[in-house]
């Protein structure tokens, strides 16, 4: 029920900070809202349930409309009534009987459980508005306090940077060793147990899955899931209100920067899975929740030749407008908060392309001098922060991997595809096995990207964990309630006989044989190596493949039932990457007969010891390959080489049978053998013989004390 309105006596206040801002004696409000007649300001108790005052506000500059309330403070609790035309074909869809989310807001008050009255539309005729007032129900803002400055990040060099991928809650849901009131939240992440794990593992850098608050979609709402992996985002700037752990004193804001500033402490970057290129409301026939309600027409794209239907680049209803100046400093406000105040190091940005698309009279092609790229690059809070693309949308074109502005990294689906299908199917000749080895130089052009661009990977939250990589061929989806039809279906998977689980002591030794020729070849190429948690534990989903709705056992990780002799595995080949200069991405390899200077000269050669043919490069059964990194000739003869510029030799055997090895002449000791797990030093003679299957690295110098 909406109380009488009392008497707000608003000042003009100004535009220059959008959102809620504390200043000396109130509060400023600002809404960006171009096409809208009026801006009405709600005031709600503490809880959000009852209306107690609104007011329109006074002031509107260049499009942002603003006033500011005197005597108010941190607590205060408000939404938006947004005045306008209610015309859907011209893309305007202004209902002020639905109060709306600030974009800014900073704390998120309320729950969206998919109840109809938060349709801005009249479902039974989706062409007039809805006229029910939903302000006892809507989300709403708090306005906060500012948290004060974070800890500063470590400096970790580009080339020496391990990405490892995890989810707040799926990681500590189970700990043990954590306490159980602070499983699955911030506070349970920078508990010193989890924290252990990463830094043990030899990690540089944590890769976190979406903590913006989200708003779980209607079709999983009628199920009783939710949208776990949190890429519906309706709150851009307000941490996750469900991964705090409701400690006394704390908040979730509060709660996340001391979780941050604990990851910085343990000498740990923490970059962030944002989504700015969709949100939470879906299509032309989902909730008015924010910036459909603010105004549609200039926050998102719109369709052309029917404006009340919306560009899905996504796959997710609508996409996210940054061609806009508004909406675009909606964006890279938000970037710079989650910098200056809880001091976050990076983003990997959700379907990127989507955010570098021009607008209609460029055919909305993707730009790599676009409005966002360009804002980023000269942005002084962002320019020097690691941004991470994953290069590729579903619309015209939206296949963009190599295609982002030096500096940027970008996940790499062709390593992970070509991994997959040389090492589990039999598949790929050496040229292209390679061409991913090397940094991929054939799609980030060597003469303006630098060779750490490339995001090498063969598993992410997306796809089959690597247990299930080697243990299913297909994908098991029933769970997410779409008649197993979602997911890719491509998966260059190999279930070595048995489709899921198998208590066969061989199978499940060539599964685990598998599992460490893949971690081992990620590691050792060149460029950004990614890890996803739980797949040095052996966690599996059971074949779902994707499991972004399952908040649930399957998709925490099981650490009573952990491969610890696998995760020591994964840190051994990380202390081996991390000693040895030639297997970091610190400069392209070059060809042997490479002129000038040369950091690392890359021999490939046969099994045999001898220069590859061409036939042999593009010849599929050929499955032996051997490489030599050679370290610049500038320390030969030396008495002793620099710490850690010893050459590096790769020998790859993905063949089903054993395979001799002639190895360059000198003396090489062997670091890593991906067979037995081994991860000791071993003198080798001349002539080896590498299992099937199998990698190892070796050295000319020896690294592991006898």
């Amino acid at each position: 029920m909406v109380a009488a309105v009392l008497d707000l006596m608003l000042e003009p206040g100004h535009a220059h900070a959008l959102g809620a801002t504390l200043q000396m004696g109130g509060v400023n409000f600002a809404l960006a809202a171009p096409n809208a007649h009026g801006v009405e300001l709600c005031l709600f108790d503490g809880s959000g349930q009852t209306q107690t005052a609104s007011a329109f506000l006074p002031g509107q500059t260049h499009g942002i409309w603003h006033g500011f309330l005197p005597n108010a403070g941190a607590g205060l609790v408000y939404g938006w009534r947004v005045h306008g035309p209610w015309a859907p074909e011209q893309g305007h869809r202004f209902n002020p009987a639905k109060v709306v989310l600030d974009p800014y807001a900073r704390e998120v008050v309320g729950d969206y459980l998919g109840q109809d009255i938060f349709l801005g539309h009249d479902a039974a005729n989706p062409a007039q508005p809805d006229t029910r007032d939903n302000a006892a129900v809507a989300l709403k803002a708090r306005v906060v306090e500012h948290l004060g400055a974070p800890l500063p990040g470590p400096v970790v060099k580009p080339a020496e940077r391990v990405l490892y991928e995890l989810h707040i809650k799926g990681f500590t849901a189970l700990h043990p060793e954590v306490p159980l009131k602070l499983r699955g939240s911030y506070a349970g992440l920078a508990h010193p147990e989890a924290i252990a794990h990463i830094k043990k593992l030899g990690i540089t850098t944590v890769c976190l899955m979406p903590v913006a608050q989200r708003a779980d979609e209607l079709r999983l709402l009628h199920l009783g899931l939710s949208n776990y992996w949190g890429y519906s985002s309706i709150a851009w700037s307000a941490p996750e209100q469900r991964y705090w752990s409701g400690t006394e004193g704390s908040t979730a804001r509060s709660e996340f920067k001391a979780m941050v500033d604990a990851l910085h402490q343990a000498g740990l970057e923490v970059i962030l899975d944002v989504v700015y290129n969709h949100t939470a409301e879906t299509d032309e026939l989902g909730p008015t929740l924010s910036l459909r309600g603010i105004d549609n027409a200039s926050y998102y794209h719109l369709q052309p030749d029917n404006q009340s239907l919306y560009m899905n680049w996504t796959g997710c209803g609508n996409c996210v407008n940054l061609n806009e100046p508004l909406v675009l400093r909606t964006v890279m406000d938000s970037l710079r908060l989650w910098v200056e105040e809880f001091g976050v190091d990076g983003f990997r940005f959700d379907l990127a392309p989507v955010l570098a698309r021009g607008a209609r009279d460029m055919q909305y092609r993707f730009a790599s001098h676009a409005p966002f790229l360009l804002a980023v690059a000269q942005d002084p809070v962002l320019a020097t922060k690691l941004m991470v693309a994953e290069p590729w949308d579903i619309g015209p074109g939206g296949y963009q991997m190599g295609q982002f502005p030096p500096g940027w990294l970008e996940w790499n689906d062709q390593f992970r595809d070509t991994q997959r299908g040389f090492w589990l199917c039999g598949q790929e000749h050496p040229g292209t096995v390679a061409q991913r080895l090397a940094g991929s130089s054939d799609a980030f052009d060597a003469a303006r990207r630098a060779p750490h661009s490339s995001v090498n990977f063969v598993t992410a939250h997306d796809g089959f964990t690597l247990t299930d990589l080697v243990s299913y061929n297909e994908r098991h989806n029933l769970a997410n309630g779409e008649n197993n039809r979602d997911g890719h279906g491509h998966n260059l998977g190999n279930n070595c006989g048995v489709e899921g689980a198998t208590d066969d002591p061989v199978i499940t030794a060539l599964r685990l044989r598998m599992k460490r020729a893949l971690l081992a070849a990620t590691v050792f190429s060149l460029g950004t190596p990614m890890l996803l948690a739980g797949d040095e534990l052996g966690h599996s989903q059971k074949g779902n493949n994707n499991a972004y709705c399952q908040d649930n056992a399957s998709t925490w990780l099981n650490w009573l039932q952990a491969d610890l002799d696998l995760a020591d595995f994964v840190a051994c080949l990380l202390k081996v990457r991390q000693a040895r200069s030639a297997l970091q991405a610190r400069s392209w390899w070059q060809a042997a007969d490479a002129a000038g200077p040369v950091r690392v000269r890359a021999i490939w050669s046969t099994s045999q010891n001898k220069a590859l043919t061409h036939s042999d490069w593009n010849d599929s059964q050929q499955r032996a390959l051997a490489l030599h990194l050679q370290v610049n000739d500038t320390s030969r003869g030396q008495a002793q080489l620099a710490p850690g510029s010893a050459d590096c030799l790769l020998l790859i055997n993905a063949s089903a049978h054993e395979q001799p090895f002639e190895l360059p002449a000198g003396a090489w000791t062997r670091h890593i053998d991906s067979h037995s797990g081994s991860g000791s030093d071993l003198p080798l003679q001349a002539q080896v013989t590498l299992p099937a299957g199998s990698l190892w690295l070796a050295s000319s110098q020896p690294l592991f004390p006898v």
